[in-house]
């Protein structure tokens, strides 16, 4: 066998068995988790050295976890590979497989020939483009050794693009969640009337092991009798279920009521208010309420007399719907105001700038003086608030809740500066973390506190990052990974509350 540039075929440390495999990593891969060296068990990995140079371009960015990664994974490359030797015969890895860098020769001299490659130019002859360089790479690794050889890429175009010169490629399938049939929000154990009226009453019930051995814990249930009654209740372990501690309502200072509107956000509800659980997850497509429960409820706890936060802290990824705007002037919270609209649409629900005219929303008169002197003062806008710079005096009033982000009761997180804080007393609400990597939501879980909670909020149909999918983003790996723990629950809104139209449009559009 011919002597390779990079990993040569004669004396490399690659091994050769009829169950080894050999995986090509495209750079994506190592980006998404720079870990994913150490998670091919005892198979052969080969690294073509155009990731190296993607890498190097990559790792000057500085406040981005893109950036970050790069140079994590130029560090352990470092480590692996320290000279010459190394990088050309490649090394044994601590899981018993192999690691080499690849030097496709057929690109080094264009005279040599192969039918891979003659097969490869004539189907994507542009050999400048890096991706295309990575397949070619790829093809030299799959002559060179016996079979398979895989393309491990999570650029869906960069897997078709491999299978057209046939050339086995697949998604970096580690941190995927098994695929399962989950369209139920909540499962329902049958009870007789007698064991649901003894529940009512008391609090509590023992389904007994049989009914409660598909149920994890924190798990949400509804108890329903043959005779169609029903109650909703929460799986306590051993067995045990208890029923929701639900307020009336909750509501933010000098704000409106809000009620829970079904049996979802009721369980939402009970999640968002019980500081026992510290970390929550929650899946729900547009308009089913996601946004307006756990603002009013984080709200709701840290403005009691004896509140359980010192405040409520909002973040969400910067990924746009579409084409990308370019980049936005002002100050921090100015940049992100236009990622978080919808809180600032969910505040003006919650403490609208006119009471309603509805006598059912009208919020409860407040007896207690400390409680209502409170309320203006977070609520109130300060006196140089009301005119206008330029206007005489008759400037654009300062919306209620406007008070709630400069008293610091309400503060805007920007994810890409998180990194290295510790948020302690905060009710933390994480939206839209569908867009996130595992390892991106593990950043930010880890900066929580004790006495803190967060919440994670999205949809996993509504992905616009191009590097996850729905069995791979941060939300759902989080959920699947954290179920069944003691401080971690999880809800799945599928009603939606907005309007009809709202409604019509996420299900048939």
């Amino acid at each position: 066998m011919e002597k390779l540039r990079g990993a040569t075929a004669s004396n490399s440390r690659v091994r050769v068995s009829a169950k080894t495999k050999t995986f090509v990593l495209d750079t994506n891969v190592l980006l998404h988790d720079p870990q994913s060296i150490y998670k091919f068990e005892d198979n052969n990995l080969a690294i073509p050295v155009e990731v190296l140079e993607e890498l190097d371009a990559i790792k000057a960015e500085q406040s981005t976890e893109r950036g970050r990664n790069a140079r994590r994974i130029h560090r352990i490359l470092q480590e692996l590979l320290p000279d010459a030797r190394a990088m050309h015969e490649g090394v044994e890895l601590e899981t018993g497989g192999t690691l080499s860098i690849i030097i496709n020769p057929y690109l080094v001299d264009p005279t040599r020939r192969s039918p891979a490659m003659e097969r490869l130019r004539a189907i994507l002859p542009d050999l400048s483009k890096k991706d295309n360089r990575i397949i070619a790479a790829a093809l030299y690794v799959q002559e060179q050794y016996p079979p398979p050889t895989i393309l491990v890429t999570k650029d869906v175009n960069v897997q078709l693009k491999a299978r057209a010169v046939g050339l086995e490629s697949q998604d970096y399938l580690n941190d995927k969640v098994p695929a399962v049939d989950d369209e139920e929000s909540y499962r329902e154990v049958p009870v007789s009337v007698y064991e649901l009226q003894r529940f009512c009453s008391e609090g509590a019930f023992d389904i007994g092991d049989e009914a409660a051995a598909p149920l994890y814990l924190n798990e949400y249930v509804l108890l329903r009798s043959d005779e169609g009654k029903t109650m909703p209740a929460r799986f306590y372990g051993e067995g045990i279920v208890r029923r929701l501690k639900l307020p009336d309502y909750v509501k933010a200072p000098g704000g409106i009521p809000i009620r829970a509107r079904n049996l979802e956000q009721q369980f939402l509800m009970d999640a968002l208010l019980d500081d026992t659980i510290s970390m929550l997850t929650c899946y729900g497509k547009a308009g089913t309420g996601k946004t307006l429960l756990s603002t009013a409820c984080a709200l709701h706890q840290t403005y009691e007399d004896h509140s359980r936060y010192d405040g409520v802290s909002i973040s969400r990824p910067v990924i746009a719907l579409g084409k990308d705007i370019g980049f936005l002037p002002g100050t921090l919270e100015e940049k992100m105001k236009p990622w978080l609209q919808p809180y600032h649409d969910a505040l003006e629900v919650l403490i609208p700038s006119k009471p309603p005219k509805d006598p059912q929303f009208a919020a409860k008169k407040v007896s207690r003086k400390k409680q209502k002197g409170r309320d203006e003062q977070l609520v109130s806008p300060p006196p140089a608030a009301a005119g206008h710079h330029g206007g005489a005096g008759h400037g654009a009033p300062v919306k209620p809740y406007e008070r709630l982000l400069r008293s610091g009761l309400v503060e805007i997180e920007a994810l890409a500066f998180i990194r290295g804080r510790s948020i302690a007393r905060r009710f933390f609400i994480l939206d839209e973390a569908q867009q996130l990597t595992p390892h991106e939501v593990k950043t930010v879980i880890t900066r929580i506190s004790e006495g803190s909670k967060i919440v994670l909020i999205g949809d996993p149909a509504q992905i616009d990052n191009p590097y996850v999918d729905s069995r791979s983003n941060g939300l759902v790996y989080c959920h699947n990974r954290m179920k069944g723990q003691a401080i971690a629950a999880h809800v799945k809104l599928m009603k939606g509350e907005r309007s009809r139209l709202a409604e019509l449009a996420a299900d048939l559009l």
